[in-house]
């Protein structure tokens, strides 16, 4: 145990897979809802309150997380988040089938996997920011990009296990991914965890609220969010739908694609990004988003479509961690509560998009799903505006030597 006392290195793997839990977490639950509806009889609605129960206790978790993790400590808050995550999703395979009530198993289930989903999403980018390092950028696109992958990896991996096993043992998935949090635990009971800020120098996150740039950042959180969810959330869907194809194929053409596409951006930023202008690479990036709307949107050939949902997950992969590395760079003392504010945030925003979708959609039912993808466009455009502002008015004090 020596070597995870004092080596960063294990500090920042605990962190990667600590970011593919997050990736678990947040897909575990959506690849079995035909199941839950066939085999444990729950509705649609009720798979719908699920959905919004999963969204509103990480938001609830990132709000509570701002004014306690600081007092509880990173260690601490890291084992609580694998423990509840831990619990959470061996518990999607077990409560439903020892409770009276499977959907009341699900969402205490749920529940868990959400606390231990929020806390990862506000712990782990400032716990590897404050790891010694001169290319903390580099390093936080890197550990983005290992949430992509474990979302690629759960998807694949669980469909295989599913189709050789037989949906009617089903819940041995969840038993079988529970070992990764599980293990995680151990790591960060041992690996070396700095502070971020230290308590002396730290701020109220109220200082920001009078800051111009704290605005700016938490309106593009939301956007980076929102144009990342909006398309993710209805690839499946939409290569259903546009393709003709089976669930499986479309899980697979859809959400894996779409996020094998997002990790290739983060890890091309975490391999080149001392060669990159981070704030230009943000503009282009939204301007490639736009377009990848359009392309699914309009687009008379379902296969061009369906390059539009991967050029998505291209161009809205440095968004969400560029936007953490910004905010570090430009409002150091705020600490992990400016984290869990980006968090929150950036969950509002993954609740906008994929609603926006749904609500322009149901509008204009000519048109369907290409509607609300044509709806979802002003996400990017309003963060390409602020960016644009920003730069010109030379708002953010961040990789200025590649200007």
């Amino acid at each position: 145990m020596s070597a995870l006392n004092n080596n960063y290195k294990y500090t920042v793997y605990a962190c990667y897979i600590g970011y593919i839990v997050q990736g678990i977490i947040n897909n575990i639950s959506p690849i079995f809802f035909v199941i839950y509806q066939k085999r444990l009889g729950i509705s649609l609605d009720k798979i719908g309150i699920l959905i919004a129960l999963n969204f509103g206790t990480q938001i609830l978790t990132d709000i509570i997380a701002a004014k306690y993790v600081d007092r509880i400590g990173y260690r601490k808050s890291m084992i609580i988040a694998h423990i509840s995550a831990t619990i959470g999703i061996f518990g999607i395979g077990l409560f439903p089938l020892v409770f009276s009530n499977a959907f009341l198993g699900l969402v205490f289930a749920t529940i868990l996997n959400s606390i231990g989903g929020g806390l990862l999403e506000v712990l782990v980018s400032p716990i590897v920011e404050s790891v010694p390092s001169k290319e903390k950028d580099k390093a936080m696109s890197m550990l983005h990009s290992f949430y992509c992958w474990g979302c690629v990896g759960f998807i694949l991996i669980s469909t295989l296990v599913l189709k050789f096993i037989g949906e009617s043992y089903w819940y041995f998935i969840p038993f079988m991914w529970a070992i990764i949090p599980f293990i995680n635990i151990f790591m960060f009971s041992y690996v070396p965890i700095n502070t971020l800020v230290e308590e002396d120098e730290r701020v109220s996150i109220k200082f920001f609220f009078g800051k111009k740039i704290f605005w700016i950042i938490v309106i593009m959180m939301i956007c980076a969010g929102a144009s990342e969810l909006g398309m993710s959330q209805w690839a499946s869907y939409f290569a259903e739908v546009g393709l003709g194809v089976n669930k499986t194929v479309g899980d697979i053409m859809g959400p894996v694609f779409f996020s094998i596409m997002m990790g290739l951006t983060r890890l091309f930023y975490g391999k080149k990004g001392e060669v990159v202008n981070l704030e230009k690479f943000i503009c282009i990036s939204c301007l490639l988003c736009v377009l990848s709307y359009i392309m699914a949107a309009f687009s008379p050939y379902p296969i061009i479509g369906l390059l539009g949902c991967g050029l998505c997950g291209l161009s809205v992969g440095i968004l969400w961690p560029g936007m953490f590395s910004i905010a570090a760079k430009n409002c150091k003392e705020g600490g992990t509560a400016l984290f869990a504010i980006l968090a929150f945030a950036g969950d509002m925003g993954c609740v906008a998009g994929p609603q926006t979708v749904n609500i322009i959609s149901s509008m204009f039912t000519d048109y369907g799903i290409k509607a609300g993808f044509m709806g979802a466009i002003v996400f990017p455009i309003l963060m390409i505006v602020l960016m644009i502002f920003s730069i010109k008015n030379n708002i953010f004090s961040y990789n200025k030597k590649n200007t």
